[in-house]
């Protein structure tokens, strides 16, 4: 087992095997190979092997201690090599440091796993602009996947792409089916009410086929939910009629002596070939506004903000190109578009679906509302519980409307 211990300026791990030879092992791999892993997270070679705490006071045979860390401006500092990170490791010295701070369920190293998202150093507590709030570091840790969670993600995964080849549906999509193969059979009727009906068995497939969804994020892939998702939309904005992927544009003020090719991973054309563009993110809890506060206000996220700021670019460049812009996109992309239609960029606008509000806390609905207004003229920013709250209010005003023509 591995426990840490706070000494002077120095964070100090100490292990103690469990092993018949005690901690021996790890003396002859460090003597044998000049480093030794533990816990498939810290590796440590024989300059980190610092022996005995002065508090311990045990045989020194069952345990081995290694300096993890120094104290260094309010942050103990643990070297990349000793976590296989990109970049040192720094905790805000007021961390209380336990195993699962490091790790997690199958001995996975939390910080790595963070690593490999990032291109940053990870910087956890204390008073740096960059770093994680100790709040949101401890929600991390609580989320984190267990053991069980990891091997539903990975079936689910597998059921993912088992699915492409084996035709499985989810309850959802079956009950659309039903529909749709049971709709011939409908008692004859006015057509206006078959259209309702199958309207409603329409958003009523998009709401429980979207909170199906929610349920397991992690079985998708970011493409394979971007495709997903952008299927469910067109469903509840049917006026759009066409969604061109990774279009080509150009920024000419980047660079004022030449143009810099800029893409656009969603493009919307609707029924008119007017343009719009979408921003789909995956959803993660906590990425719309920080949980602690800066002078009373809880402040947009990196995933919120940095959405905003690009679309408000592509925006921006789009308008710049005017003309231009709209023959050179449709003369590049018009098999992908409906016959005779012509595109036309007439401001446009951006619609950014990203992160959950079903976890805000106080004042965070408040102030995530006021930045979502903030941007009303040219943004629809979009949390997935606004669009299954839409589906739904759909889904409540169409039975109305249903009930109410039947007792008519």
């Amino acid at each position: 087992m591995i426990r840490f211990i706070k000494q002077e300026n120095q964070l100090l791990l100490i292990y103690e095997s469990d092993r018949d030879n005690g901690a021996s092992w790890v003396a002859q791999k460090l003597k044998q190979e000049e480093s030794v892993t533990l816990r498939r997270t810290f590796t440590f070679t024989p300059a980190e092997l610092v022996g005995q705490p002065s508090s311990y006071d045990e045989d020194d045979d069952f345990e081995s201690v290694f300096l993890l860390g120094v104290l260094d401006d309010g942050y103990y500092k643990i070297s990349k090599d000793i976590l296989g990170l990109k970049y040192d490791l720094l905790l805000d010295a007021e961390l209380k440091v336990d195993r699962k701070t490091f790790i997690a369920h199958r001995d996975i190293s939390i910080f790595r796993k963070v690593d490999e998202l990032i291109d940053e150093p990870i910087i956890v507590g204390g008073d740096n602009a960059d770093a994680i709030p100790l709040p949101d570091f401890e929600q991390l840790l609580k989320t984190f996947p267990t053991s069980t969670e990891l091997t539903y993600y990975a079936r689910v995964r597998i059921t993912r792409v088992l699915k492409d080849y084996f035709g499985t549906m989810s309850d959802a999509e079956s009950r659309l089916n039903r529909y749709l193969n049971r709709k011939q059979k409908l008692s004859a009727g006015s057509r206006e009410s078959i259209v309702s009906n199958f309207e409603l068995q329409k958003f009523e497939y998009v709401h429980a086929e979207l909170d199906s969804m929610l349920k397991e994020v992690d079985g998708y892939s970011e493409k394979d939910w971007q495709t997903k998702i952008l299927g469910l939309i067109l469903f509840v904005f049917p006026k759009y009629v066409a969604v061109l992927e990774t279009v080509h544009i150009k920024d000419f003020y980047t660079n004022t002596v030449k143009a810099t090719d800029r893409y656009i991973d969603l493009m919307l054309v609707d029924a008119n070939g007017s343009i719009d563009i979408i921003e789909v993110k995956k959803p993660f809890s906590n990425a719309l506004v920080s949980r602690s506060t800066y002078r009373d206000n809880h402040t947009p996220r990196k995933d919120l903000a940095g959405s905003v700021m690009q679309a408000e670019k592509y925006l921006f460049h789009l308008n710049k190109w005017g003309h231009a812009g709209e023959q050179e996109i449709y003369n590049k992309r018009r098999d992908e578009l409906p016959s005779g239609i012509e595109l036309k960029i007439t401001n446009p606008k951006a619609m950014i679906l990203l992160g959950r509000d079903n976890d805000f806390e106080g004042q965070q609905r408040f102030d995530f509302e006021i930045i979502r207004r903030k941007y009303a003229n040219m943004l629809d920013i979009m949390t997935y519980d606004d669009l299954l709250r839409r589906v739904a209010n759909i889904i409540e005003m169409m039975k109305r409307k249903g009930s109410a023509g039947v007792t008519q």
